[in-house]
This record gives structure tokens, C-alpha cells and sequence, in this order.
């Protein structure tokens, strides 16, 4: 479980294409100074496994399913990633409850630059719209948000400085993709009032694999 609160601006060093899967090597000097194998470190929203670390770096095994429901198979060398470990038990939960399990990919499609801080506007599947809400959260590659603006296929959200300097929304422009988790929370709800739920999920991959 995660908090949606990113620890680091990471990099992919290297990505090794294994036909149905692909192995990614990450560096975060921060979120592998107490990593080992099989801890589960969040790139991008995306709970990944831990193979191996050294030299703060990790690698991290990707499945094909991972792959093509999220954004994580655009990624190459040189690319830029949030990061974040695991939320320990007892720590504060400082953003919402995230399960690192992508729900599906947005688009950016403008962003609009205040004083201080930025509006961006987002696509999203339509599949997935009923799940946000005005003034509800929502993640964005890993980013614990709060929603501005709702609408049928589309949702905004603003940025402050610390989230344009600490995170990949800082360089995000229109057209790239993004990994979208929605509160977990209104899916249970729907769950048990038996309306249909969200297509799937990608991430721990300890689960999908």
C-alpha cells in the first residue's frame, strides 16, 4: 500500500525487452538505501517487485499485462519516474490509500500555468469517469491528487510548485500518457451495489504474474 506521496525523481537506466515482459533498470539512490529483493517499490503508480539493487539502483521484472495497461511500456533509457516505497505501518498517510494498481492510462491535454502553479488537464477512459468525483482524489503516476474539475471524459487537477519540481507532472505535456488509480474505495462501493466495476488493473506484479 502507498500513499501517492513521491519519494524521488527517478531514472530508467536501462530496459531489456524479454519478449512477453521486460526488465527495467531503475536508479533511486533514496527508495533502495533499504530495499532487497521482493520489496515492492512503486514507479510511476505501478507496484513492482524488486529482483535486485546495488549502486542505488534496482531491477524490477515488468509483464506483459503491466505493459500494455499502463504507460510503463513507452518508458526508455533516460526517462524520468516517480518513486516511491511502500507506506510503513503506523507512518502517516499524508496523501490517500494507493494500491500501485493502475486502472488505465490519461492523456495530457493542456496545461494552463497560474502564478504559482499549473492546471492541467487530463483525458481519461470512459470506463473509469464515474469513479471521480469534484474534490475527490485520484492518482496520477503515483501522484495522490485532488480533483478540480469532473467532467465526462476529462478531469483537471492543479499543481504547486513542489509537485512540478519533484515529479514527472512537472514535465508532462499534451500528448503524453499518464497512469491513472482511482479511489479504490468507489469501486468497492459499486462492488456491493452491484453496478458493474472498472476493467482491470495493472501493477503488483506479484499478483499478475
Amino acid at each position: 500500500m502507498f500513499t501517492g506521496i513521491v519519494e524521488e525523481l527517478g531514472e530508467v537506466v536501462a530496459v531489456e525487452e524479454l519478449g512477453d515482459s521486460s526488465c527495467f533498470r531503475l536508479r533511486g539512490p533514496l527508495v533502495t538505501e533499504d530495499a532487497k529483493h521482493g520489496d515492492s517499490i512503486a514507479v510511476n503508480g505501478v507496484c513492482l517487485t524488486v529482483v535486485d539493487t546495488a549502486d542505488g539502483e534496482f531491477t524490477a521484472d515488468v509483464m506483459a499485462e503491466t505493459l500494455k495497461r499502463s504507460s510503463l511500456g513507452a518508458l526508455a533509457a533516460g526517462s524520468r519516474v516517480n518513486l516511491e516505497r511502500p507506506m510503513a505501518l503506523g507512518g502517516r498517510l499524508g496523501g490517500h490509500l494507493v494500491q500501485g494498481h493502475v486502472d488505465g492510462t490519461g492523456t495530457v491535454v493542456e496545461r494552463v500555468p497560474g502564478e504559482h502553479w499549473e492546471i492541467v488537464k487530463i483525458a481519461l477512459p470512459a470506463p473509469l469517469a464515474r469513479y471521480v468525483v469534484e474534490k475527490g482524489s485520484i492518482t496520477v503516476d503515483g501522484v495522490s491528487l485532488t480533483v478540480v474539475e469532473a467532467g465526462d471524459d476529462f478531469f483537471t487537477i492543479s499543481l504547486i510548485p513542489t509537485t512540478l519540481a519533484l515529479t514527472t507532472l512537472g514535465i508532462k505535456q499534451p500528448g503524453d500518457p499518464v497512469n491513472l488509480e482511482v479511489d479504490v474505495l468507489a469501486k468497492y462501493v459499486e462492488r456491493l451495489l452491484g453496478r458493474p466495476g472498472a476493467q482491470g488493473a495493472a501493477g503488483a506484479e506479484e499478483v499478475v504474474a
